[in-house]
């Protein structure tokens, strides 16, 4: 009898060699619970969005609704954390799952790569990256079933997360009439070397997530435009030629470091090509990544943190493009172009857009905000997000810090007045807050009398 069970194993051996069977494992040991999936696959959609230059308000609209569908698979489906259903602007609870092979995780993962799907061009970059990720997940042991059920799974949360934002009014914006430009005194004009048309002047039609309108948070107006050497306008003008023409290496490393102008081109001879760079937007999903890493943060609360992070995103450009195409300002290097030094060039190239505010600024703050609310207000970290553009890392011991550093990084680079940073900044504190403010996401633990 044992010869026989020591045959039959040998030939067992043998028939899993040839068919190439395999071990199942579970979940937790075939890798599929492992939060670096998330982290990888965000890593690989911000990489594909650099690869096809979105700008930087459309691509937060893909962290951001990629992110709320990883989110919400988990959120639904276990105790310790809320659905955004009811949290955010017309949202409705998705479907819970109800069969016991799905792994919650990679129901997850595969909504996020599902919106992806939808919103990105490269699509083929991701199929393959998708494609390869399932793979080894199966060449690790995990099981066909809880493969194809957590595949469904998440497809059905995708599925919902995708009718929501078809209702969001962006394809409404697609088509629009370009932004006219007009040669009245300090309203914006393109900018050299490419002179592009203004970028997205319709996003304020965008429905946001927390905020009840565009304008909520509506900066301050800019000061008057004024060309009288002795009117602020002039001053703040003045300082960003001056700041240009004697910038330290340390302000110079600050303004590339936070530079995330995927619209940067660049001239050889009679050619003209493009610098693919991040967005602003993901540098701070970068950010988000690299906090949740080094805390080892399971995969929930990666999700939590990307979700929380982009909305906070999202949001804020609609603020900032808002009152960008409402002032219409003028740029620093057109007037110092027209008025002070025809040959001045800043450091940073201009992005396409009107001037006020500093979209980074507000950005930056709102993301910080939010963070701030996950990880507490003293959290030290190193920001690596930009080794694989070649510049080096810098540390922070706080995300505010952080943020107002992104901010003044524009009155480095010469491609902002000081008032659109610091204005930015409060603009982007307010709407922050109110999204750190407004959603909640961890429940409360139940604790036993």
């Amino acid at each position: 009898m044992n010869r026989f069970k020591s045959s039959l194993g040998v030939v067992t051996l043998i028939i899993c060699i040839v068919s190439g069977c395999q071990e199942i494992k579970s979940p937790e040991e075939a890798g599929a619970t492992n939060p670096d999936l998330l982290h990888d696959a965000m890593e690989q959609v911000t990489d594909i969005m650099v690869h096809d230059i979105f700008s930087p308000p459309v691509a937060s609209r893909v962290h951001s609704y990629a992110s709320i569908a990883a989110y919400e698979t988990m959120a639904l489906n276990i105790p310790e954390y809320q659905s955004l259903a009811g949290q955010i602007n017309e949202f409705t609870e998705g479907p819970k799952n109800e069969d016991e092979n799905v792994v919650l995780e990679l129901a997850s993962l595969h909504a996020f790569f599902e919106i992806g799907d939808e919103l990105l061009f490269s699509t083929e970059m991701l199929h393959n990256y998708r494609d390869s990720v399932y793979k080894q997940l199966r060449n690790n042991g995990l099981s066909k079933k809880n493969l194809e059920a957590s595949l469904a799974y998440g497809q059905q949360v995708a599925d919902h997360v995708i009718a929501y934002l078809s209702t969001d009014n962006y394809k409404q914006t697609r088509g629009t009439e370009k932004y006219p430009v007009t040669d009245e005194p300090g309203r914006w004009i393109p900018t050299p070397p490419a002179y592009m048309d203004a970028i997205e002047p319709s996003w304020n039609k965008i429905r946001p997530f927390v905020m009840t309108s565009a304008d909520q948070f509506k900066p301050v107006p800019p000061v008057p435009f004024s060309l009288d050497e002795d009117s602020e306008f002039y001053k703040q003008t003045y300082e960003v030629y001056e700041i240009g023409e004697n910038l330290t290496d340390e302000q110079i490393e600050i303004a590339k470091f936070w530079d995330c102008n995927p619209f940067a081109m660049q001239l050889r001879g009679h050619f003209m090509f493009s610098i693919k760079k991040l967005t602003p937007g993901g540098h701070w999903m970068g950010i988000a990544g690299i906090v949740a890493k080094s805390v080892e943060a399971d995969y929930a609360k990666s999700a939590a943190t990307y979700a929380l992070t982009s909305i906070a995103l999202f949001d804020g450009f609609i603020s900032s493009w808002d009152e960008k195409f409402r002032s219409n300002l003028i740029r620093p290097e057109t007037v110092i172009n027209q008025h002070i030094d025809p040959e001045w060039v800043p450091l940073l190239q201009t992005p396409p857009f009107p001037e006020y505010t500093s979209g980074h600024s507000v950005i930056s703050r709102a993301a910080a905000e939010a963070l701030t609310s996950i990880y507490g207000d003293e959290f030290y970290f190193e920001d690596t997000t930009e080794l694989k553009y070649g510049l080096p890392v810098r540390s922070f011991n706080s995300f505010i810090e952080a943020s107002d550093e992104a901010a003044v990084s524009r009155l480095y680079g010469g491609i902002h007045y000081r008032m659109a940073a610091e204005h930015g900044i409060t603009q982007g504190e307010g709407v922050g807050r109110l999204v750190a403010g407004q959603i909640s996401l961890e429940n409360e633990p139940i604790t036993e009398n």
